[in-house]
């Protein structure tokens, strides 16, 4: 993938094989179609007297995740302190893991999140139940703010239930930013 990155990790030689020096650059080639984790690389020699053998290899992929560096309490605010990105092999990944700092920041735990543990769009709320939040409705002409609470928890562009302080209706609209709901007119 374009963000992660790839660890190829090749075994030593066996000492009890001899070979002879190379006198051009040695050759690698890996399965074009390879799937899994484990696989065997052909290394050669085409100088005059060619050679080639193969070792075997782990590939690893990382990706880069958010995780928590410190156990981060539940209704605790996320911030460059207690966040960070890491690369972790993919499949040691679980759902869909966050890895964009800027989404988060700001957002509060739903639940604790333990310490060097992914975080997840299930493990926080950028809108929680009980904020105040900025209600915006708008249309091509024109825009209206007013104060709310939120009557359920949410991500960016999840539906979530408000109340109209001033009016005490109860709205549906999308979440756009921390403590921040729109409605489309």
């Amino acid at each position: 993938p374009e963000e992660g990155k790839v660890i190829i990790k090749v075994a030593t030689l066996d000492p009890r094989i001899v070979i002879n020096p190379c006198q051009v650059p040695l050759q690698a080639n890996i399965p074009e179609n390879h799937k899994g984790r484990n696989l065997n690389i052909k290394i050669y020699c085409d100088d005059s007297t060619p050679w080639n053998l193969y070792l075997p290899a782990k590939i690893e992929i990382t990706l880069p995740v958010l995780i928590a560096k410190n156990t981060i309490l539940k209704g605790r605010i996320l911030t460059n302190d207690n966040i960070e990105i890491q690369y972790i092999a993919s499949n040691k990944i679980r759902g869909e893991k966050l890895k964009d700092k800027k989404i988060v920041l700001g957002a509060k735990a739903k639940k604790r999140i333990a310490k060097g543990r992914t975080i997840s769009r299930k493990s926080i709320c950028v809108v929680c139940k009980g904020d105040t939040v900025t209600i915006t409705a708008s249309s091509e002409n024109f825009s209206i703010k007013t104060k709310g609470i939120a009557l359920s928890s949410g991500n960016i562009n999840d539906q979530i239930r408000v109340k109209n302080t001033r009016s005490n209706r109860v709205i549906t609209s999308t979440v756009k930013a921390i403590n921040k709901v729109v409605i489309n007119l």
